[in-house]
C-alpha cells in the first residue's frame, strides 16, 4: 500500500523560522518545503506563514510511539479524523524536538502544531499494521473499535468505578 503523507505548519511572526523547520524534520527527516522565511529580528513584521511538504514515512513517528510504548494511542489519534481513505492529526512541535511524540488533540499546545495528512487505498488497514504490536495478540484493535479513545482525547476506561476489568479476552473471559 502506497500512503502520499502531506505535512504541514505555521510559523507565527515571533518564532524562529529555522527551529519550526528542525521541530518537523525530527519526526520527518527528508520533508522539504517551498520556501523557509529568513529570520527577523523581534518585533518581527513577518505574517504568519504556512509551510507545506511532502514527507516519505512515518518511521521516527512508529519508532518513537513503540519506544514511547503508545501505539494503541498513535492508531487512535492519527484515525480519530479518518473519512475514507484520508485522514488528518497533529503532532507537538516542542515534543519533536525533544523527540518525543504527542499528538495533539483538541489543543493548540505551547510551541505550536505538526499537521499530517495521509491519504492512500486502504489507509485504516495501513495504520492498523503500521501500529502492530505483540499486545494485540490478548487485545485486538481495530480503527474506531470500543477501545478507542474518546473523541476529545480522553481514554476509554478498560476498569470500572470499583476495579474490576471491563474487558474480556477472545473466548468471552476475563484476562
Amino acid at each position: 500500500m502506497e500512503v502520499a503523507i502531506t505535512v504541514a505548519t505555521t510559523v507565527l511572526p515571533h518564532e524562529n523560522p529555522n527551529r519550526v523547520v528542525d521541530s518537523v524534520r525530527a519526526l520527518f527527516p527528508q520533508w522539504n518545503c517551498d520556501e523557509i522565511p529568513e529570520v527577523q529580528d523581534f518585533p518581527s513584521k513577518r505574517d504568519a506563514v504556512r509551510l507545506v511538504g511532502q514527507a516519505q514515512t512515518l518511521n521516527v513517528i512508529i519508532e518513537g510511539a513503540t519506544k514511547q510504548r503508545i501505539l494503541d494511542t498513535a492508531l487512535d489519534a492519527m484515525t480519530l479524523d479518518l473519512d475514507g481513505d484520508s485522514t488528518t492529526f497533529s503532532l507537538s512541535r516542542q515534543a519533536a524536538l525533544a523527540n518525543k511524540i504527542s499528538f495533539v488533540v483538541d489543543e493548540r499546545p505551547i510551541g505550536g502544531n505538526i499537521d499530517v495528512t495521509l491519504t492512500g487505498n486502504d489507509l485504516s488497514l495501513w495504520l492498523e499494521q503500521e501500529t502492530w504490536h505483540d499486545g494485540r495478540h490478548y487485545v485486538p484493535r481495530r480503527v474506531g473499535d470500543e477501545l478507542s479513545m474518546n473523541s476529545d482525547g480522553n481514554p476509554r476506561e478498560w476498569f470500572d468505578k470499583h476495579g474490576r476489568k471491563t474487558m474480556t479476552d477472545m473466548n468471552g473471559e476475563e484476562d
